[in-house]
Formats: C-alpha cells, sequence, structure tokens
C-alpha cells in the first residue's frame, strides 16, 4: 500500500499546514498546550478558528500562553485548564467535566530521558506514566466526547526515540533490568504509536481515527533532562551539517498535518515523519528515521491497550 504524502515537508510550518482551513465551531484539547511545539500547535488550531483548551500542568504558564495566542491570533475562545498525566484524579476530573463534542485531541505533553529511575505514586516508571498512561487515561476518557463530533482525530506525538525500544511488557517498570534513561524514553514513544493503532481499531466505527508522529528534533523545555555529553553529540552534528534543528513551528508542523490534512480524512494508525507517513524499518535496523515494526504490530498495541487498562483502573 502507498505511504501517504501531503504538499508539505520538514521545513513546513504549523501555520502553513492550516492556511486555508476553517476550524470554526471545531474544538481541540492540546496537552502541554504552554510551551514548545505544544503552544505552536495550539496556535495554528486558533488561528484556523477552533476553539482551544490547554491541558497543563502548569495553569500560571498556561494563562500566558493562551493570552498570547488570543494576541497573535484574534482568536478569544483559548481557555486552560489542570492536567496533571501523573495524577490520575487530575486526568479524570478535566476527561468527566468535559461538555459537548471534542473534534481534536492532540496527546502532546511529554518528558525525555529522566536521568534516574523515578516511580510515581503508583509505582510506574515516570517517562511511561507520563507519556503513555496518563495519555490513556485521558483519551479513553474522553471517548464519548470524541465519538459525539462525528468525525474525531487523535494525535499522538510520539519520537524518533521509539526506534530504541519496543514495550517490554515483562518488565515495563524496571523492577528486573537497568534502568536506562532512552530505553525507558524509547518504551514509551513507541507505546504512543500503539495507542493510535488500537485507537483506530475500536474506535474508527465511532468515527474517531488516531494517528502518530515524529515532530523532528526541536531544542525546547523537553530536553532538560539532556546531558551535556548527548547535547556535545548534537552541536557536532549541526557543525558537520548531519543534523538540523526544526524551529518550534516547523515541528508542530507534522501534528497539524495528522489533525487537519484532508489525506488523513477517517484513516488511522499511521506514524509520520516530516509531514508525511513514514516507511516501516525492521526492528534490528540500524536506522535513525522510519517507524519500526514493533511499533505498528496490532498484536502488540492489543496487548498495550488491556494492560493499560488494568493500570489505569
Amino acid at each position: 500500500m502507498a505511504l501517504i504524502t501531503t504538499r508539505f515537508d520538514a521545513h513546513s510550518t504549523a501555520d502553513q499546514v492550516v492556511e486555508g482551513v476553517d476550524l470554526h465551531g471545531r474544538t481541540a484539547v492540546v496537552t502541554g498546550g504552554a510551551s514548545g511545539i505544544g503552544v505552536e500547535t495550539a496556535r495554528s488550531l486558533a488561528r484556523a478558528g477552533a476553539a482551544v483548551t490547554l491541558a497543563v500542568r502548569d495553569t500560571a504558564a498556561g494563562d500566558r500562553a493562551a493570552e498570547d495566542i488570543v494576541g497573535t491570533t484574534g482568536n478569544d475562545s483559548v481557555e486552560v485548564a489542570y492536567v496533571d498525566l501523573v495524577d490520575l484524579a487530575s486526568v479524570r476530573a478535566f476527561a468527566s467535566s468535559w461538555q459537548g463534542p471534542l473534534h481534536l485531541l492532540v496527546d502532546n505533553a511529554g518528558v525525555m530521558a529522566v536521568p534516574t529511575l523515578e516511580l510515581t505514586s503508583a509505582g510506574w516508571e515516570r517517562q511511561l506514566a507520563t507519556n503513555h498512561l496518563g495519555h490513556f487515561a485521558l483519551t479513553t476518557g474522553l471517548h464519548d466526547a470524541l465519538a459525539a463530533a462525528d468525525g474525531a482525530r487523535i494525535v499522538s506525538v510520539s519520537s524518533s526515540g521509539h526506534l530504541a525500544s519496543p514495550v517490554v511488557f515483562d518488565d515495563l517498570h524496571f523492577e528486573r533490568r537497568e534502568y536506562d534513561p532512552w530505553q525507558a524514553y524509547g518504551q514509551s514513544k513507541t507505546a504512543n504509536v500503539l495507542l493510535a493503532v488500537e485507537a483506530t481499531r475500536r474506535w474508527a466505527d465511532d468515527g474517531i481515527v488516531a494517528n502518530a508522529l515524529m515532530p523532528g528534533g526541536i531544542m525546547t523545555n523537553l530536553q532538560r533532562y539532556v546531558s551535556q555529553e548527548v547535547r556535545d553529540g548534537w552541536q557536532r552534528m549541526l557543525d558537520e551539517g548531519t543534523f538540523t534543528f526544526k524551529t518550534p513551528a516547523q515541528g508542530a508542523a507534522t501534528s497539524l498535518v495528522a489533525a487537519v490534512a484532508p489525506e488523513l480524512e477517517g484513516t488511522g494508525g499511521h506514524y509520520l515523519e516530516d509531514c508525511n507517513e513514514s516507511p516501516t524499518v525492521a526492528d534490528d535496523a540500524a536506522v535513525g528515521t522510519g517507524v519500526r515494526e514493533w511499533a505498528l504490530d496490532p498484536e502488540s498495541a492489543l496487548r498495550l491497550w488491556e494492560v493499560s487498562t488494568e493500570l489505569v483502573g
């Protein structure tokens, strides 16, 4: 089957993707919408006319971002709500309080490369808890609102980091293996793709599809835990011309493709990169792009859904 392509590429910006798109009357939720690519995603959705809710842990930062979005777009339908993805009570409170249909859910918030093993109060490894389990609880909690939209899209922000690890079902929380920050991050990002695969399988008949994406390399607050050694490696690649950082607006472009591009209408379970669907690569391939077979495996997607359901209750 041919890969899905659009007219956009690695250099496109979020505003370019929404140019000519009318989202008046549509609602959107963006987690982590107070900074980084989240705020640029929210800004472009608002510029296209959507009523946008920033679901954030730091509501003061959210208020500042909302004010900025209103000022730059002229759309005053921008709200802020408290959601801490490792606090399931806050996730459930947000989902249960949502009124009316939800057309776009952008699961954007995340944490990267936490240097030492951190467990939440539930005993979950922090990156899996934040990047996947919190978003899983939010997404499933909003199912009825998404179904009421009659054509909703879920955007699951993953990463090329998923290339580093499958979901290790026998030891999700590093209880029996040595903790590695990038393996933990990779597992959580693979989970983001698997969520899109299984949500589409389960909910397509409800008019809901989900797609995952790699936004690209962007320097944001997400990298706050990244070691100086890794940063030095990035700098060497920049100096050699083998790597280029995107701006946050360019990084948000692929999220907007998943959210509004007509090429993704009614189809899900795909992994996008640089605004187009990525080719599948073997699990043992030494590559830096593409989507691993393990991230699209339907059996793993089903198993993760069942495990996640048991964990979040």
